[in-house]
């Protein structure tokens, strides 16, 4: 769907949309998001993505005084969008190169709360005449009697902020924001300037929609006001919330005269993806969430990570997938909804991507579509959906046999395999070129047959501990004696960068039989008498793992290839051909050299 077909208002999200979009920067991502880096990748980005998300444009108080560089959140001037990202000239550069191939930007709107030009609330009284349109547009601020900051702000209570009982405007509509000024939405000069500064975005500087930041801090009343007459083409809120109704209830309090004004986040559906590719809860994956909603899927923007989730340093909040991240993403260009993907994943996981968004175009699958089925099997997860123009399966995880029967084989990656319906052309997608995506794993590293175990690579911010733990769970059994934290791990090497690699091994007697809801490895050392440790993530035997989950398998690691499943019907055959040594059948003979099973057998491919 492109955005020419686009021309009329669509109530909170188009119907039938088929477009999927990038999220077009992380935190921190100063460097590779700029106006002008982006405009560089417009050929590659616009040909598989619809809509790209990115930062608020908006000149902050700290660029304005010092070049400061934030990510937008601290939002100041809205009339100016001259930012750490680039020059608005820059900025309008990049709007029209992406336009002509078929590709919108998103704005991600933060109204919620405003910050002062060199103070807590000297809000800047702004007036522009836009070189598009001819408009004035004005926002002006009451500086005096601060009427449009809610009463119940934290500067009202702060004696640093020098406007303790000075703050007249109404009680908060909804969450109080510690940071900076919430704004007071029932005031109708704010409102005023929120649909200019809405107005301007679109008709203007040439945004096709917004991305409304922290919608909890205010009533889901006002973003269907403002949108209801500002009319953007695309909405989405970030109601940060695991429960569907919850997100559900805030869509709907976005109705005016009886119309949805706004889509939402799928956080349900994040939660569900951790629990799934994290812990080995597959059939979280079937758990209610927007997506998998026959009437909330159109409303349903979907990820696996985000800017505040996919920060694995930060813990507050913090929700990474630790691992298959490929078939994370996998699952989410399957599903119905608007799947957003995470910039860091595009860039590591290119081939992947490009292959999962072509099939999804192959099967003609778009928000609206039906699922056909949705189920934890074996030791993963099976997905049909059922596009405008075929079918579309999935399996997940380690181990799933299902029937292909009327559907080919397209490809595969780390954790997933997609069959199309007989008869879907597979061209553009075997036509993709970019390398599968790669971990160089330090020499060395040796695993016994049958031996149960793993490699964790220290960070730099635990130094080289002396003593590293190793707790390792399933199902079934615990195999690390069942006391936290576990048993130890010996170091056995450093990396050219001078960080300490350990491994931990399963000693006879160290497994407890138990049973357990999830699945997983954790890593942890004591400082000072503080445990510091990993998040929870997927164990894979072998593995070889860093602070930011599952990055590869040691090569050594006996693949029994008579547990992986062979179905003569589908053509998926036991023992015979090529397959990784995590158990993955490959099509043909390898390209890329290292270690694989052929025929039963390990074999070197230099």
């Amino acid at each position: 769907m492109t955005l020419v077909s686009l021309c009329t208002f669509a109530q909170g999200w188009p119907a039938h949309y088929d477009g999927v979009m990038l999220q077009g920067f992380y935190w921190d991502s100063y460097d590779v998001s700029t106006w002008s880096k982006l405009t560089n990748e417009a050929d590659e980005l616009s040909k598989f993505f619809s809509l790209i998300w990115i930062p608020n444009s908006g000149k902050t108080s700290d660029f304005h005084y010092n070049q400061r560089k934030t990510m937008g959140y601290d939002p100041c001037l809205w009339l100016d969008h001259n930012s750490c990202w680039g020059t608005e000239a820059e900025l309008r550069h990049m709007f029209k190169t992406f336009k002509d191939k078929g590709t919108g930007f998103i704005e991600d709107v933060v109204i919620n709360h405003k910050n002062g030009l060199g103070s807590w609330a000297n809000f800047a009284q702004e007036s522009v005449v836009g070189t598009t349109t001819g408009k004035t547009y004005k926002v002006e601020w009451d500086n005096t009697h601060y009427s449009q900051i809610c009463m119940t702000d934290e500067a009202n209570r702060n004696p640093a902020s020098g406007l303790v009982g000075k703050i007249t405007g109404a009680a908060d509509t909804g969450e109080d924001f510690n940071g900076f000024r919430d704004l007071d939405h029932t005031n109708a000069t704010t409102q005023a300037n929120v649909k200019t500064y809405l107005d301007f975005l679109l008709n203007e500087l040439g945004y096709v929609g917004f991305r409304y930041d922290m919608v909890k801090g205010y009533n889901a009343y006002y973003t269907g006001l403002y949108n209801s007459e500002v009319k953007p083409r695309f909405s989405v809120g970030e109601y940060w919330d695991g429960n569907k109704s919850k997100v559900v209830d805030w869509i709907n309090k976005t109705k005016m005269n009886g119309n949805i004004q706004s889509a939402a986040f799928d956080f349900p559906l994040k939660y569900q993806i951790n629990d799934a590719f994290n812990n080995g809860k597959w059939r979280r994956l079937a758990s209610d969430c927007l997506s998998n909603d026959a009437y909330y899927s159109r409303y349903s923007v979907s990820f696996v990570d985000n800017h505040d989730t996919g920060r694995y340093d930060y813990n507050d909040g913090n929700a990474p997938v630790y691992g298959y991240v490929e078939a994370a993403n996998a699952f989410i260009l399957s599903m119905p909804g608007t799947p957003c993907v995470f910039f860091p994943h595009w860039q590591k996981y290119k081939r992947a991507i490009k292959q999962l968004i072509l099939a999804r175009r192959a099967a003609g699958i778009d928000n609206q579509s039906k699922i056909l089925v949705s189920q934890a099997k074996d030791e993963g997860f099976v997905l049909n959906v059922e596009g405008s123009k075929g079918k579309l399966l999935l399996l997940l995880g380690k181990k799933v046999s299902y029937p292909t029967t009327g559907y080919r084989f397209a490809f595969k990656g780390e954790g997933f395999e997609i069959y199309l319906s007989n008869g879907l052309d597979l061209t553009e997608i075997n036509n993709v070129t970019d390398a599968p995506h790669t971990f160089t794993l330090p020499s060395g590293l040796t695993v016994d047959t049958k031996e149960r175990c793993a490699f964790f690579e220290a960070p730099s911010s635990w130094g080289n501990p002396s003593k590293i733990s190793c707790w390792n769970w399933d199902h079934t059994a615990n195999y690390t004696k069942g006391n936290w934290p576990g048993t130890d791990c010996k170091m056995v090497c450093l990396t050219d960068k001078g960080r300490a690699v350990y491994k931990w091994t399963m000693r006879e007697g160290d497994k407890k039989s138990g049973t357990a809801d999830s699945e997983g490895i954790i890593f942890s050392y004591k400082k000072d008498s503080k445990t510091i440790q990993t998040k929870d993530m997927p164990f894979v035997n072998g593995g070889y793992y860093t602070l930011e989950g599952l990055q590869s398998v040691a090569p050594s690691v006996s693949t029994s290839i008579s547990n992986l499943n062979a179905d003569a019907s589908n053509g998926r055959l036991k023992q015979k051909g090529w397959y990784t040594l995590q158990g993955q059948k490959l099509c043909q003979q390898p390209m890329q050299s290292g270690i694989y099973i052929h025929d039963g057998k390990k074999q070197v491919v230099k």
